[in-house]
């Protein structure tokens, strides 16, 4: 909940100036729902990809308030979040909730940003792997392998956001391994070394190089480093530069 018209369109228009054509990586931003049609223009010419924060699993009716993916797509969404953090914690979404999002987006054939990860608590408790297998359990309850591809997964942390805690590039690592084995287990060798998993705990241009440097991540999901152009800008210039490597 961030941004107004104005700024949110001058921070992608910032951004849009940045990315050329055939970049070599993949750049998406997810503004406010307000705003999704305006920042969709200003991105018109660009290779940047636009977002959504979040979706409903209906996909028509009486929902007062809430947004379906049809409505996103008709604005030029390529890609929704399910499952954000804030979604779960702050909102209360649970696993099941999240997993009918997903499977209605699945059913649009829309690209999917699915995070998960632990609290502060279950972190300390030992509970990390226990809590990710669960949540990748039931959100990724019916969806068979052959639309895997349209699935990003996105480790966040909750408890290296705005905790003073942070998450070390060898933890993170290791928990996007487990993710990555998990895949194998579930699916299969090749969609665990197809499926992008980003990482999403407090990441700045300062640790965003080592991050993903780190041989199971294959980029960020960006916070509040992603509401200032020069910051979120070195965070995609540390991407390119690894792509080139």
């Amino acid at each position: 909940m961030n941004t107004g018209l104005s700024s949110g369109c001058h921070l992608a228009g910032e951004v849009a100036g940045h990315i050329g054509e055939d970049f070599p990586v993949e750049v998406m931003v997810a503004p406010p729902f307000p705003f999704l049609n305006a920042i969709s223009n200003t991105l018109a010419e660009s290779d940047v990809v636009l977002g959504a924060q979040d979706v409903y699993f209906e996909e028509t009716g009486a929902f007062t308030g809430e947004v379906s993916v049809a409505m996103l797509q008709d604005v030029g969404c390529r890609y929704i979040i399910v499952g954000h953090s804030e979604r779960r914690h702050v909102i209360g979404e649970t696993d099941g909730l999240i997993n009918k999002k997903l499977l209605n987006c699945m059913n649009y054939k829309m690209n999917v940003v699915f995070c998960v990860g632990e609290k502060l608590e279950e972190r300390e408790a030992g509970q990390t792997e226990e809590v990710l297998n669960r949540q990748m359990t039931v959100g990724l309850n019916s969806v068979p392998a052959a639309k895997i591809d349209l699935v990003t997964l996105a480790y966040e942390p909750v408890w290296a956001i705005g905790t003073g805690k942070t998450a070390t590039p060898q933890i993170a690592e290791s928990t996007h391994q487990f993710l990555r084995v998990w895949m194998n287990e579930h699916y299969s060798a090749e969609l665990a070394d197809s499926v992008r998993i980003l990482y999403g705990g407090s990441v700045k241009p300062e640790n965003a190089n080592e991050l993903m440097s780190c041989e199971n991540i294959d980029g960020c999901l960006v916070g509040g480093a992603s509401l200032n152009a020069n910051s979120f800008l070195a965070i995609v210039d540390a991407a390119v530069e690894l792509s080139r490597e």
